[in-house]
């Protein structure tokens, strides 16, 4: 059995995405094939919780939508450069305590650039600058959302079919391991729209951080419940 958080919506500023975790039957192995049992099972169990329909994000969906949404495959377009996965731009845009932003990463592919080997040995990230313009690296989730929010509002298409679910679910994504998750993002897509804020957040990057943080300007030492003031977990 393995536990995992299914991201939903929330149409309110209070908290836009709630984490429902759900237990469901794991099905190990490195195919495709197995990932997608596990999604299955996964989606089953949240039926129960009354939460569908639900969308698989990544690439082992079984929805072409699902894997379109994909941070591997979702594209960025940024006026003067050329269009680059939301991976790229994220991987690219790290700022550490020993180099980067490494902005050749925008132009590999999306395994290259997670896979670079400057990642793992330049410590810790310290903030984010992206085509000249420095992010954050509080809330800790803000600069990842950031890009897919904009991605997702430059592919109407994909957007407008992503606002149909009720859920999202990445099952490579293991909260004990990782703090970015693009389901998560595609949730709070799916938020901001329903509230009508989507447009302001894309077009103002200090509206946007005061919006889910309720403050802007947030340093190094936020503490962790203040970070995670966006989401409402359930145990």
């Amino acid at each position: 059995m393995a536990k995992r958080p299914v991201f939903i919506p929330e149409n309110n500023k209070i908290s836009f995405v709630r984490e429902l975790f759900i237990e469901f039957k794991w099905y190990p192995g490195f195919a495709k094939t197995q990932a997608q049992k596990s999604i299955v099972a996964m989606h089953l169990a949240a039926k129960d919780h009354g939460i569908d329909p639900i969308l698989e994000i990544s690439s082992k969906s079984q929805k072409r939508l699902g894997v379109e949404l994909s941070a591997f495959n979702l594209m960025l377009k940024v006026e003067g450069h050329r269009p680059m996965s939301v991976e790229c731009a994220f991987q690219g845009s790290k700022v550490f305590e020993r180099g980067g932003p490494f902005t050749d990463l925008y132009v590999v592919t999306s395994i290259e650039a997670k896979k670079d080997s400057r990642l793992r040995n330049s410590g810790n990230v310290i903030r984010f600058s992206f085509i000249g313009e420095d992010f954050p690296s509080n809330p800790v989730t803000s600069f990842y959302d950031w890009l897919y929010l904009k991605a997702l509002n430059q592919n109407k298409d994909l957007a407008s079919q992503l606002l149909m679910y009720k859920g999202f679910t990445d099952i490579a994504f293991n909260p004990e391991k990782s703090l970015n998750c693009q389901a998560r993002s595609a949730a709070l897509f799916v938020a901001l729209n329903q509230i009508g804020e989507i447009d302001k957040v894309i077009n103002d990057k200090k509206y946007y951080l005061k919006l889910i943080t309720g403050r802007s300007g947030l340093s190094n030492e936020t503490p962790l419940p203040q970070q995670r003031r966006l989401f409402d977990l359930d145990p």
